[in-house]
């Protein structure tokens, strides 16, 4: 009876890899190890009962055209689904958003080719490098998340914003004194609000011919 018992029970969950491709907002610039924006995702995961290892594949300072050079090598070690966030040092350079998009087009068509479910995070050009600019580089994210069927966050930094505060008393709280890098508390409200995004990408890469 017991056997048939054990029988009955829903199979375990495998464990899952999911790799956090980015730059130094995915690697943890500036924070302890364990308070990061990996770290801190992979912890919000296994306390909501997700056997999941996210791997760090955050380079500080990479640009798209780096992630771009390094995603074979990052894809070659394996992984269920996969984050892009790149981008954001290609605006702070002034980088056309057209060179910018080629190369998040290569990263995302060599993920597609894995088969693997992706979230991509974007992050909005502020208006001070004109309309233009800022319109060209905003419609990056949407476009190419429509084309590889990627789950689109637009912006990385809207959970600081979340609830009620202005963006002075945002940048006190939540972001280190660079005021580029959000601090340990800024990154588990950014955490906090992906988490159950991260969960249903992760269905889809353990439910076969949904990615």
């Amino acid at each position: 009876m017991l056997a048939l018992a054990l029988l009955a029970l829903p199979a375990a969950a495998a464990p899952q890899k999911l790799i956090a491709f980015g730059d130094s907002l995915t690697q943890g610039h500036g924070l302890a190890p364990d308070q990061g924006f990996t770290a801190q995702l992979q912890d919000w995961l296994r306390a909501h009962g997700h056997d999941v290892t996210v791997e760090n594949a955050g380079v500080s300072g990479d640009t798209s055209a780096g992630g771009a050079s390094r995603i074979a090598w990052t894809l070659a070690g394996g992984g269920d689904a996969i984050i892009v966030e790149l981008g954001g040092n290609d605006m702070l350079r002034g980088i056309d958003p057209a060179t910018t998009k080629a190369n998040l087009n290569t990263i995302l068509k060599a993920v597609a080719a894995k088969g693997l479910p992706v979230m991509l995070i974007g992050i909005p050009a502020p208006p001070n490098y004109g309309a233009g600019y800022q319109s060209a580089f905003d419609a990056i994210y949407p476009t190419l998340a429509a084309r590889y069927h990627a789950t689109l966050v637009p912006d990385f930094f809207a959970p600081l914003l979340g609830t009620g505060e202005t963006r002075t008393q945002a940048m006190e709280a939540f972001m280190q004194p660079d005021g580029i890098h959000p601090n340990a508390a800024g990154v588990k409200r950014i955490v906090a609000s992906l988490g159950p995004k991260v969960v249903a990408l992760l269905a889809r890469a353990a439910a076969p011919g949904t990615n």
